[in-house]
């Protein structure tokens, strides 16, 4: 069964350089057509992928080659400008930036908060509470606010947080987006390897984001090289790969 079809699609965003520009530059710039084209950035270049369920799909490339950007298409979070999206079974996105937590509320309140937000009733919140604490390692830290966290003590309990409620929904689509960086220690990083891993292996379709390439040629039974919005190279982990490391 194909479980992500991604048809031509392409992206650009406008660069917003109009505030370092003189007043002179700004005037020429409403009358140049040209002007326009060079605040285009692409970010997808009439890229297609065919992903079958259950397989797991590396993506790899330089910072601003799309990465990113291509998951965020395929959720729904961006909009494409032209091209085809279709996804069959329930979908997550998961990216390991810490997003998603409100700094004035507590950590109690924001693990509430968010497990409202991704589908979980106040029952089941309250079933996984105690799991979701111990694996975040910030038992000592429940009813302090979140601006008082250091930036590892957010992504780890963004990731804990997130991470136990998409095995409750068991998605049949994970897009994971440089999850693994999450809490930045060994040992938070070995146990959230392991938690991914069980996910990985219940047969979900997913689509791993990571500048750690021994992780993606771990899990990965294909890799797609992005380069500047477009697919350079396709193919087995190891080829791939070894074309990356050595250009």
């Amino acid at each position: 069964m194909k479980r992500i079809s991604v048809k031509n699609l392409n992206k650009k965003f406008t660069l917003d350089r109009k505030g370092r520009q003189g007043a002179l530059a700004k005037i020429v710039s409403i009358f140049s057509k040209s002007s326009d084209d060079k605040n285009l950035l692409t970010v997808a270049d009439n890229v297609s992928i065919d992903i079958q369920q259950g397989e797991i799909i590396g993506i790899i490339g330089h910072n601003g080659s799309g990465k990113s950007t291509l998951l965020r298409l395929i959720a729904g979070i961006y909009q494409k400008d032209s091209g085809e999206i279709e996804t069959n079974g329930r979908l997550i996105y998961l990216n390991g930036y810490g997003q998603g937590l409100q700094p004035r509320l507590t950590m109690r309140e924001n693990i509430s908060l968010m497990g409202a937000l991704m589908g979980l009733s106040q029952n089941d919140i309250k079933k996984r509470f105690d799991e979701i604490v111990e694996f975040s390692g910030l038992s000592e830290f429940v009813d302090a606010k979140v601006y008082k966290f250091s930036s590892g003590m957010i992504t780890r309990l963004n990731f804990s947080v997130t991470m136990h409620c998409v095995k409750h929904h068991n998605p049949e689509i994970l897009l994971l987006d440089e999850i693994f960086s999450a809490g930045g220690d060994i040992e938070f990083f070995d146990k959230s390897t392991r938690l991914v891993e069980n996910l990985v292996n219940g047969g979900a379709t997913v689509i791993l984001v990571s500048h750690e390439l021994s992780l993606i040629e771990k899990y990965s039974d294909k890799v797609i090289w992005l380069e500047h919005g477009r697919i350079r190279e396709e193919g087995p982990s190891e080829k791939v790969l070894a074309s990356y490391k050595n250009q």
